[in-house]
């Protein structure tokens, strides 16, 4: 009976899709954008549609101004739609201003996973989708436990990873699968923290 029991359960698991995507059950995930003990911004993520086909908004709109004189010393805008079916990316268009630099995209999946993070699936690849320019980056990925995470709504039990090589970025999903925070350095060094409102 054992037996029996194990050959099922591996069915049922070999059965499920590749891409168990993580959506959030109130469609929206939104954060701060905090560098140096200061919010410079939002990041936000919008779902709409089905589990089976939906698409997701993300939009980013950071400025980094100079303290007492208030000047833009660096801004960057980005928005993207990326539409999903069956577990998988279909298409991706995004606008982005990088500080002035434009940048336009239209592009299929490519057969990898974008990286615009909320999908927990992709601490399990090694190649991501960059929603800017459309190149493949290849990641590593380290699994550095269960931590708890301060968001703006509490303290959540959430899953670290640490993404290095083509794209640097500690990330943390929390146990329904949610980007619960992430963390990476800047350009300058500084330290930036997405924090989850």
């Amino acid at each position: 009976m054992r037996l029996f029991e194990l050959i099922f359960g591996l069915a049922v698991i070999l059965s499920a899709p590749v891409n168990a995507l993580s959506i959030p059950n109130h469609g929206k995930l939104s954060f701060d954008v905090i560098r140096k003990g200061k919010d410079i911004g939002d990041h936000s993520y919008s779902f709409s549609g089905s589990a089976k086909a939906f698409t997701v908004t993300v939009t980013t709109d950071i400025v980094v101004k100079l303290p007492l004189i208030r000047i833009t010393v660096y801004s960057f805008k980005h928005e993207s739609l990326e539409r999903w079916k069956g577990g998988k990316l279909l298409e991706l268009s995004s606008t982005t201003n990088d500080d002035g630099n434009p940048h336009q995209l239209e592009t299929d999946s490519k057969g990898v996973l974008p990286a615009s993070l909320w999908n927990d699936d992709i601490v399990g690849k090694a190649q991501l989708l960059n929603t800017i320019d459309g190149k493949i980056m290849s990641i590593r990925v380290a699994d550095l436990g269960k931590e708890t995470v301060v968001t703006k709504r509490g303290n959540v039990s959430a899953s670290h990873y640490q993404l290095s090589g083509d794209l640097a970025r500690d990330l943390w999903y929390d146990d329904g699968g949610n980007l619960a925070q992430v963390v990476f350095k800047a350009d300058d060094g500084s330290k930036v923290t997405y924090i989850r409102k």
